[in-house]
């Protein structure tokens, strides 16, 4: 650029004569210069043209895959954070137990959850680094899960030192009413549940089969006129439901007594109902389940943050917010 401006320089100062010969020079200049810029100015173009494209799909990718993460991440933290004011307002440790299916990922695919050994390993972990004279709040809404996981954490929840409270805003089923039952308090909601605690025997053709019925069978039709296979699982279910009796007793004797212990027992496990059967809170008094219906708002706070995915979500639909009763009219108005 600055030859170009002293070219043109040149051509004013120049004599007439050379006028011409200076113009073919500037004109020339001109078109290099141009040609120039242009030729500099082309990959520049066609970089930002793919850095728009390239940009846009990165952001869609990242989009696609990190949102989810993010969202489940926020989500995380705002639990932590109400799960910190429900021990501030309790005055003790707080461990959730809440197994939901929840959709996290790129293809929403749900995920079937229940009491497994990974959630025994973290409840042990937090009852062990608890403080001996710290009380402990768990939150349980489950369907229940495996046995030996139940047991674990419902015995280590029994040696704690310090007071226990089982907190079950809806529904503690099979293993989550056994961990319950380990609590020195149990606190429902008037409309929550709990379930029986009789051992399912699996089966491969028919699946889980109560150990009971299978018990009742073999004892109604006789030993000798039952297969083999099917004297295995009652030898099998026999065991199951001693093992389980025990558990219970052990479970509540010291705060119901020997002899109600050993009543509750047999009734949780003996199986006078069905496996889905829903205890009540009447249901569970009349037992003799210490049971109160205080529950902190908090806690259904914490609950609608474990949101269930919303395609498999039964159509209920209400507004989110508590109403003021209806005023009642003066008769004289």
């Amino acid at each position: 650029m600055l030859y170009q401006f002293w070219a043109i320089d040149t051509v004013i100062n120049s004599p007439p004569a050379n006028l011409e010969q200076d113009y073919c020079c500037i004109s020339h200049i001109y078109r290099s210069s141009e040609r120039d810029i242009t030729a500099r100015l082309a990959p520049i173009n066609n970089m930002n043209g793919f850095d728009i494209g390239f940009l846009f799909w990165l952001f869609l990718i990242l989009l696609i895959f990190l949102w989810p993460q993010y969202k489940l991440k926020a989500l995380q933290g705002a639990r932590l954070n109400l799960i910190r004011r429900l021990e501030r307002m309790l005055g003790c440790r707080v461990v959730t137990l809440i197994h939901r299916q929840e959709r996290v990922g790129l293809f929403g695919i749900p995920f079937y959850r229940y009491i497994d050994i990974e959630d025994s390993e973290h409840v042990l972990r937090a009852i062990r680094i608890t403080p001996p004279d710290m009380p402990i709040a768990m939150i349980i809404h489950t369907p229940g899960g495996l046995v030996l996981a139940a047991a674990q954490i419902a015995l280590a929840l029994k040696e704690h030192k310090a007071k226990t409270i089982a907190i079950i805003p809806h529904y503690a089923m099979s293993g989550g009413t056994l961990i319950a039952l380990a609590a020195d308090e149990i606190w429902m909601d008037e409309n929550a549940v709990l379930g029986p605690v009789d051992p399912q025997i699996s089966d491969p053709r028919h699946g889980a089969i109560p150990a009971a019925s299978i018990l009742k069978v073999v004892n109604e039709k006789g030993r000798e006129k039952v297969r083999e296979e099917y004297l295995i699982l009652a030898d099998i279910a026999e065991k199951a439901v001693g093992q389980m009796e025990n558990l219970v007793y052990t479970l509540v004797k010291d705060k119901l007594g020997e002899e109600k212990a050993r009543e509750l027992a047999k009734i949780m496990v003996g199986g006078r109902w069905t496996h889905d059967y829903p205890i009540t809170v009447e249901e569970a008094r009349r037992l003799g389940i210490l049971v109160k219906t205080e529950i902190p708002a908090e806690v259904y706070q914490l609950m609608e943050l474990y949101p269930q995915p919303a395609a498999v979500r039964p159509s209920v639909e209400y507004v989110p917010m508590p109403y003021a009763p209806p005023r009642t009219r003066r008769s004289g108005q």
